[in-house]
């Protein structure tokens, strides 16, 4: 049921955001998360805020789709109220748990709730997170009709055993089907892929991203597993049941993803994400790592408007009683300050491709841009243009380079 809420300050219940947060609004992007709490089972490594019909408490499925809308609308009003000016949303995304045990017409309603209250900028990327045994072909052409452009199955694996481990309910060789169903539903194609289970070996990754490329999707994401605390399989490292991958492991895993992605004309643009293209990155998650504005929805869901942060309460329960009572559903909030905001600046851009130029660093970080051209942690060419970008070495250090350009 994921991990427990940030400590904050109490947020109101009606909602209202500070003046603050209106400050240049128009120049910053908008977008729309909604998070769709539900799966049919528990992977034993996540710690994200799911839960399985027994986990439900009186929370009900077929409300959600009606709570979730009704939080959009309230937000409509909230942002307005605000002073904060409208924009149409350059990206919707829903992410779970697991959107698609919804019905596709919940989805549907949900989207169209987006495009009531803020309107949908032209092009706009809306995207919908699946695991490849909760759709069929009908269901993709569905939300395709109605305006998804996108959908990211959850792979993670074409090993069997690796699944196993990982607790998957999927049988890998339905991935090639859902792809291509997806395809003629004309929906652009993203790939989930996880490195790094106990048991897996250098070949079973390999093995995982030839099949995942094989399928030519326009979009690769491989993250590192992390065994979070309170998981089940946490406890099953602990007990000795399972053995973890260690560091250098994890280092061979993302070398041989990002030489094979590139071979097969993949171009990072994030540590964890590869695109055929600039058109096909992820825009949702780039307006993360960007620091622009996003509305998330949904139990446990997090916002970002102008510099200040929420968060809302995490039991679907808990969520549905705030939303018939008419509150705001946030549990906390913060207004991030000036140093924090450049931290988070720091952290978040040079994560990504285009990375952080070195005139906007303290005096103390562009000291360090030598030292890490030396280390070959970033490029000497992009550095020479005024921009720190990190190379492959670099991508597996990032959080050292980091700490390295905060230096104070």
């Amino acid at each position: 049921m994921g991990s427990a809420l940030p400590l904050g300050d109490p947020a109101p219940r009606d909602g209202l955001l500070p003046a603050t947060a209106a400050h240049r609004a128009a120049d910053r992007d908008f977008g729309v998360y909604l998070h769709v709490p539900f799966c049919r089972v528990r992977c034993g490594y996540c710690d994200f805020n799911t839960y399985t019909a027994t986990e439900l408490r009186g929370a009900s499925q077929n409300d959600y789709a009606g709570q979730a809308i009704s939080e959009v609308e309230a937000a409509g009003g909230i942002l307005e109220a605000s002073g904060v000016p409208a924009r149409p949303a350059a990206t919707v995304f829903f992410g779970g748990g697991t959107p698609t045990l919804l019905p596709a017409a919940d989805l549907i309603r949900m989207l169209q709730a987006v495009r009531s209250t803020w309107g949908l900028a032209p092009g706009a990327e809306v995207t919908t997170e699946a695991n490849p045994d909760s759709v069929d072909a009908a269901y993709l052409a569905t939300l395709a009709d109605a305006g998804f452009t996108r959908v990211s199955f959850g792979m993670q694996s074409a090993v069997p055993s690796v699944l196993a481990t990982l607790e998957r309910t999927h049988d890998p060789e339905r991935v090639p089907l859902v792809v291509q169903w997806a395809r003629d539903a004309d929906l652009d194609v993203s790939l989930d892929l996880i490195y790094g289970t106990p048991g897996e070996t250098l070949l079973d990754w390999r093995t995982s991203l030839e099949h995942a490329i094989a399928l030519a999707p326009t979009h690769i994401s491989a993250y590192s597993l992390i065994v979070e605390e309170g998981t089940k399989l946490a406890r099953q490292i602990k007990r000795g049941e399972l053995v973890p991958v260690d560091e250098d492991m994890q280092a061979e895993f993302y070398e041989l993803a990002d030489e094979l992605l590139a071979a097969a004309g993949y171009g990072w643009y994030e540590v964890s994400n590869w695109a055929t293209d600039d058109a096909h990155r992820s825009r949702h998650n780039l307006a993360y790592w960007r620091s622009q504005d996003w509305w998330g929805v949904g139990p446990g869901a997090h916002s970002h408007i102008g510099g200040v942060r929420w968060w809302n309460v995490k039991h679907p329960s808990a969520y549905a009683d705030r939303i018939r009572a008419g509150d705001s559903p946030a549990a906390g909030r913060e207004t991030l300050d000036a140093a924090t905001r450049e931290v988070e600046r720091v952290l978040l851009r040079t994560r990504i491709r285009e990375g952080i130029r070195i005139d906007t660093l303290t005096p103390l970080g562009r000291r360090e841009v030598a030292g890490l051209i030396a280390d070959e942690l970033i490029d000497a060419r992009a550095a020479l243009g005024g921009t720190v970008e990190l190379t492959l070495r670099g991508r597996l250090l990032a959080d050292a380079v980091v700490r390295r350009l905060l230096a104070d």
